[in-house]
């Protein structure tokens, strides 16, 4: 894990993180609807309108899917990540429909030193996804496990 940019204590409780932007093409949406969620408003357009989330809509698993991406490309592959050990939150707000331009941030709201393993660091954060529009679309809380400095290099 040498030469990673971001190990435990480049983390400070208060700082955002920004996410980036990512396009949803229709044609992404059906195709992970199709391997894990093929439920019609997944799937068709005129299905999706005629439901509640008013068009081809992104599954939540989806969406989950696509912050995870965004997350990696932000910083957590240049990073002394070792995974984590679950989620406290998830949440979907609003419908992530075809041609919805997602922008996120991550927040930092605590950290501290494993007790057991203090080569490991937890730090809790907070992550939201808006659409183009800037309403909420998604939102988590869950903690990551980074090496310190020292154990990373």
């Amino acid at each position: 894990m040498t030469g990673k940019t971001w190990a435990y204590e480049d983390f400070v409780e208060g700082a955002s993180l920004d996410l980036g932007t990512k396009l949803v093409s229709a044609a992404e949406i059906i195709e992970f609807a199709q391997e894990f969620d093929a439920q019609p408003m997944h799937l068709d357009e005129v299905a999706g309108r005629a439901s509640i989330l008013g068009g081809l809509a992104a599954s939540g698993w989806h969406t989950c899917a696509m912050f995870m991406r965004m997350l990696c490309d932000a910083f957590l592959l240049d990073s002394t990540s070792q995974g984590a050990p679950g989620v406290d939150h998830v949440k979907w707000k609003r419908p992530v429909l075809a041609g919805d331009v997602l922008s996120g941030n991550t927040t930092v709201l605590a950290k501290r030193l494993s007790r057991s393993k203090p080569q490991i660091g937890l730090v809790t954060m907070r992550s939201e996804l808006f659409n183009q529009r800037g309403e909420g679309v998604f939102e988590l809380e869950n903690t990551v496990m980074f090496l310190t400095r020292g154990a990373s290099a």
